[in-house]
């Protein structure tokens, strides 16, 4: 990824300055660094510091916390793309003996698995994983707190679980193949389970006084998928840019989007707060902006990345402290400030190369009953299904090579699209999941189960 710092306007990189400066101050930090992408490349960098010692940059490691969560979630999805096992598989089908196998692997992903939201004490977090060998330990004798697949409930001990499904199935340890699966193809160099130098120490800010106390550093043992890493903002925004745009080389777009799509019932208060959750990122809901992502935090650290998506910016967000700024608001300001000064210029429109005019054919007016559609075959190959007015419901259709076509989103996500045809070639109606979807409102040409009325419409009298 190329950093360039000339491509944002003064004004909008003097307004992230200053959103950084603030939260640094009225936070309390030791130090703040943060980085926006866009484009998929850095645009801007910014660092605060009030402790001696090595000025904070790109380079410097943080620990980033449960930001771990997504790079294991991408393994996972990643043995999922090469067939080796469905996310609806019980956990007992690829690590057997866990005393909680009736979970599935998209519930762990979810976190809708039930499972407590830590491990026994002693507190995880500061204390050595050699406290917690086995998996056993980490789950406790009661490990289940929630009726699977029930409600959404955050677990980090269900991420530990994900580890060590990856590690029985690559037959390595979970550290190795993200090395080799995710960090290497995308030159995340910078990122790893252990610190390299430079890397900022992590504190603790006493909350009644501006002094210190250093927090220790714990390897975490098992529990490192679910939060040992630590990165840089220059890692950081590289990995943001694939989760947002995708790589082959580690994980499709489509897969990607599969992450980024809600897949844990929302509770009440989620609703209130516009949160949600897909597999291993956090959704929120700021404004008319949704942003994709996850937070992170360990005692001394604070971490978030930030996505908007619909925009094509990213923020990322570093802090060496316990408790202060909330990175999570600082990076959606970051995001929120880019977009607004300087709104995304769209891509020119272009045609499409090639066009089978057995597909233009479907392009047009459809009627589902009476309510009226749009059929757009638009120029990245996709079908586009919109309702002609109103709210209703409305998705994108991928081809299947074989005359059909498959929802991406919205109600009709996996559904499958065909154009029915008459013995002579022509298109009766269009079958959506068994919808019929006429030229005609009700057309009387058409195959319309329940048959049409032969007197056709009529007014009152």
């Amino acid at each position: 990824m190329t950093t360039s710092q000339n491509e944002l306007l003064p004004g909008t990189r003097r307004a992230l300055s200053h959103r950084i400066a603030v939260a640094q101050t009225e936070g309390r930090a030791p130090s703040l660094v943060a980085a926006v992408v866009r484009g998929g490349r850095t645009v801007w960098q910014g660092a605060r510091t009030s402790v001696e010692g090595h000025g904070p940059d790109e380079d410097t490691q943080y620990r980033i916390g449960s930001i771990t969560k997504t790079f294991t979630a991408v393994l996972v999805l990643r043995l999922r793309d090469e067939g080796v096992l469905n996310l609806t598989d019980p956990l007992e089908k690829h690590l057997p003996g866990t005393g909680v196998g009736e979970v599935t692997i998209a519930d762990l992903l979810a976190h809708t698995g039930g499972l407590a939201a830590e491990s026994p004490a002693p507190w995880w977090e500061r204390s050595p994983g050699t406290l917690r060998p086995e998996l056993a330990d980490v789950l406790g004798e009661e490990p289940l707190r929630h009726p699977v697949g029930r409600r959404f409930h955050y677990s980090n001990p269900g991420y530990t679980l994900l580890g060590a499904l990856v590690e029985e199935v690559r037959g390595a340890d979970w550290e190795e193949v993200l090395r080799r699966e995710v960090l290497e193809p995308l030159a995340l160099s910078r990122t790893g389970a252990h610190p390299e130098a430079p890397y900022a120490d992590g504190w603790a800010v006493h909350p009644w006084a501006d002094v210190m106390l250093p927090e220790p550093a714990e390897d975490l043992g098992r529990m490192a998928p679910a939060g040992q890493l630590w990165s840089t903002t220059g890692d950081l925004a590289r990995f943001a840019a694939f989760l947002a745009k995708g790589d082959d080389r580690v994980l499709s777009a489509d897969s990607l989007r599969e992450m980024r799509t809600p897949a844990a019932p929302s509770q009440a208060a989620d609703v209130a707060s516009g949160y949600a959750y897909g597999l291993g990122l956090e959704l929120r809901r700021c404004g008319d902006r949704l942003l994709v992502g996850h937070s992170g935090s360990l005692p001394g650290f604070l971490a978030s990345l930030i996505i908007d998506v619909e925009e094509d910016v990213a923020a990322v967000v570093l802090a060496n402290c316990t408790s202060g700024p909330l990175p999570v608001t600082v990076g959606a300001d970051l995001v929120r400030i880019v977009a607004d000064a300087e709104p995304r210029i769209p891509e020119p429109w272009r045609p499409l190369r090639q066009i089978d005019p057995s597909v233009l054919e479907l392009a047009g007016q459809w009627y589902w009953g009476t309510y009226g559609f749009g059929l757009r075959l638009t120029a990245d190959g996709l079908l586009s299904l919109e309702p002609l007015s109103g709210i209703g419901r409305r998705s994108r259709f991928r081809a299947n090579g074989d005359g059909t076509w498959t929802g991406l989103e919205g109600y009709y996500a996996g559904e499958v699209l065909r154009a029915v045809r008459r013995p002579d070639g022509s298109v009766d109606h269009l079958d959506l999941g068994s919808f019929v979807f006429t030229r005609q409102p009700y057309d009387t040409e058409a195959s319309v189960p329940g048959g049409v009325d032969p007197e056709g419409w009529r007014g009152i009298g």
